[in-house]
Formats: structure tokens, sequence, C-alpha cells
């Protein structure tokens, strides 16, 4: 390669080496940084090393953002995944009118997480909301304060985010179903495959890089919801929908509590590295 070609490519890269430094690498080793101090964000800061991350081990309040997060990611991977791939399967088909409700479908994922929070507070309103006015109408006499209730509120949140998060996995499942030959799908037809059978043994397998991509984007999603959780209840009742990001955002910024708060971030971080490097790892080890 010539020195020209080489300076070339220098040019290019420097810019998003400069901005990828300074808006992800930076302040995350300064955070890190931070979570190794007892800081108020105005006094100066007081050096507690790993003390902030043995508090939190000890907190139950960190303990069941956790495992909220942790039901997240299960009701993210079998319900967000499972309706966004049946929409996808059923808007796959030709039929008059598919086009728009592919827009239809996707349209609550271009809506912020805020706004999906208060358009799903008013359907969840005790008194005037859309659901219990519905029963009432059905003549059902069942009544449900659905966010202030600490056993029903962490399903109602997730239902709201569901309706909003649904969209784009879709996108990515049409994407992928329409990858798949259609010459391999008639001959498993001749070869006397169900249609069932088809799918599973078929289409499923064909579109492994799209389910790596969504099953990776639900998890880093689902341990980092925030905005409708916020919206909807900011982590209450009592805790019920205290998520790590709900929590790190109390502690940081109502409390004042920065090292502490901080510290979750990190620890958010390492969370999802976690999870995610081994499982792309894994995936691309079997290709």
């Amino acid at each position: 390669m010539s020195t020209k070609n080489r300076i070339s490519i220098w040019l290019f890269i420097i810019p998003a080496m400069v901005i990828y430094l300074s808006v992800v690498i930076i302040p995350v080793l300064y955070s890190a940084i931070i979570s190794l101090f007892k800081w108020n964000g105005i006094s100066n800061m007081e050096f507690v090393g790993l003390n902030n991350f043995i508090t939190l081990f000890k907190d139950p309040i960190f303990i069941k953002a956790v495992s909220n997060n942790l039901i997240w990611v299960i009701l993210s991977l079998f319900g967000t995944m499972t309706v966004s791939l049946a929409l996808a399967v059923m808007l796959n088909k030709k039929f008059f009118g598919r086009t728009f409700f592919r827009g239809f479908f996707y349209f609550p994922a271009v809506i912020s997480g805020i706004v999906t929070a208060l358009i799903w507070r008013w359907i969840y309103n005790p008194a005037i909301g859309f659901i219990n006015q519905m029963f009432l109408l059905l003549g059902i006499n069942f009544q449900q304060s659905w966010i202030s209730s600490p056993q029903a509120s962490l399903y109602a949140v997730f239902i709201a985010s569901l309706w909003q998060s649904v969209g784009q996995p879709m996108i990515f499942f049409l994407a992928g179903l329409q990858t798949v030959p259609e010459e391999i799908l008639e001959a498993a037809h001749i070869d006397g495959a169900s249609n069932i059978r088809r799918f599973m043994v078929v289409t499923i397998p064909m579109m492994k890089e799209t389910f790596v991509i969504v099953i990776a984007n639900l998890i880093v999603g689902a341990m980092r919801v925030f905005d409708v959780v916020m919206g909807l209840t900011a982590g209450g009742p009592n805790n019920a929908t205290q998520m790590m990001s709900t929590y790190m955002y109390s502690q940081t910024f109502r409390y004042n509590n920065v090292g502490y708060g901080t510290a979750i971030a990190v620890l958010m971080v390492i969370f999802m590295m976690m999870v995610i490097v081994p499982y792309v790892r894994f995936t691309a080890a079997r290709d």
C-alpha cells in the first residue's frame, strides 16, 4: 500500500476516532474514576475505593433493581421477540394494505419513551382509563390500579414498552424473512414439509444473523430501560418497578450521591458486556 493511500485511510479514520474517544471512551473512563469517590457533585471528592460497589451489593433496592432488569430481559426475549416475529411473518405475506400495516405497527417505535409513558398513563388511569372502562362496558366487574399495584405495575409498564418497542425488531425480522430463498421453501414444500415445519427447520436457521442482532438489541435495551419506567412509575410503587437506570438517576440527580450513582452506571456497563460479548462470540464461532 502506498504512503498516499495510508494517509488517506487515516484521514478518514481520525475524525471518527476523535468523536468516539470524546463521546464514549473518555466519559466511560471518567465515570469509572468517579465511582471510586464519595461525591455530591459540588464539594471535594473523597476517595473511598471500592466501597461504593461493596455497598451496592448490600443495598436491597439495588438488588431489587437488578432482579427487575433480569425479569425485563426475559420478558423482552420471550414477549417482544415473539410478537415482533409473528407480526413480521404476517406482514411478509402479500395482501392488500400490507405497506400501511407495516407502517402502522412500526409507528410507535418513532415515538419517544416519555410520550409513550404519557399515553399509557391515561390508558392505565383507574378512574377513566381505557382498560378499566372497557371492562365496565363489557359488564365485567374488574377494576385494577395497574401502575400503582406492586404486583401488576412491572408487567403493566412492560406492556407499554412492548407497544413501543415491537416495531424495530419487526423490521429486522421482515428484512431477514425476505432474504430466505423461495426456491428452498418450495423444495421443502415439495418434500412434504408443512408450513410450521418449513418455518422451524428452514426459515429460522437461515435467519441466524437476524436473530443475533435482535437478541443483542433486546438484551441491551432491557438492561438500560429508563424513559418508559421513569415516565409511568419512576421506579415505584415501593420500588416494584425500580431499574438500575432509574436507581442510578435517583441516586445521582435526586440525592446527589454522584459517586454511588456512577458506580451503578459502571456495573450496568459491566453486566451488559458480560452478557453481550460471550453471546456474540458464541454465535460468531458457530458460523
